[in-house]
């Protein structure tokens, strides 16, 4: 190995010092102990509704909870816990999160916008500065768990947020097809390159449960998550079915009144770590 000339920009080695040079500061209004990362390698597969449900599921144990979402191009937490408001600044520079109804502080580049439904055409290195602003410039406040839901790939934003926010880990959301397991894969690659643990995957899309029989239809093929997860080393895996119910409370901004286990497991073993 050559000596350190402490220029990281020039550097090759996967150092601590590196990993410190790329990191952003906290907003000094802020303290944020616990991150948390919902990533996929492919779009659709429902890393927004699991970073939601997650979210619920902490806050209703009682801790502070926050949401950072990261897709800018394609926001959708917003709409899931139907917030419309806009988040203001508190003094010109600091941005102050929405709160939903039961709590959670949320920031997403709709929140900033007088549209919801305008389109944010800007190119990778302002996308991925945005960011890092929603992590420096938001007042945050005391936060037990934040979630951060990533845009899809492995691109500008996802490495922004490996490199720039204290990431304690990554959850990984996949579907039954064998295509977007291959690309996933290309997503828990990255994380391991970039040394982030990877403590759980949910396959979401899982199954139906026909509701006059009760019998479980696997309507995107068989289940394959149990197997990618032992052989990745993943530790914890978690089913989410297609529920008609959850979709629809999503739609209108109800997703805090969900109902359902699939993802306590997950939500303990994320709260242990």
């Amino acid at each position: 190995m050559s000596e350190c000339t402490h220029d990281c920009s020039t550097c090759s080695q996967d150092c601590s010092s590196r990993k410190e040079s790329f990191r952003e500061p906290q907003n000094p209004l802020s303290n944020v102990k616990k991150v948390i990362g919902i990533v996929s390698g492919k779009g659709g597969v429902g890393k927004s509704m699991v970073t939601s449900l997650l979210a619920v599921l902490a806050n209703r144990k009682g801790l502070k909870t926050a949401i950072l979402d990261a897709d800018i191009t394609g926001p959708s937490v917003p709409k899931a816990f139907g917030l419309t408001e806009r988040a203001e600044s508190m003094d010109g520079k600091n941005i102050l999160p929405v709160r939903t109804k039961k709590g959670i502080k949320v920031m997403s580049i709709n929140l900033l916008l007088e549209d919801a439904t305008q389109p944010v055409i800007w190119r990778g290195p302002i996308l991925a500065g945005v960011v890092k602003q929603f992590w420096t410039d938001v007042v945050w406040d005391e936060v037990d768990f934040m979630f951060v839901d990533m845009p899809p790939g492995t691109g500008d934003v996802p490495l922004t947020v490996f490199q720039s926010l204290p990431l304690d880990g990554i959850v990984i959301v996949t579907s039954p097809q064998d295509l977007v397991s291959m690309v996933v894969e290309k997503a828990v690659n990255m994380a391991k390159m970039m040394n982030v643990p990877i403590l759980g995957m949910v396959e979401n899309m899982s199954y139906f449960t026909c509701p006059d029989c009760g019998k479980r239809l696997e309507i995107f093929g068989a289940s394959k998550v149990d197997e990618t997860a032992k052989r990745l080393g993943i530790p914890a895996v978690s089913k989410l079915p297609i529920n008609p119910e959850l979709a629809s409370q999503a739609d209108r901004g109800l997703i805090e009144l969900f109902e359902g286990d699939w993802l306590d497991d997950l939500s303990d073993r994320l709260e242990e770590n």
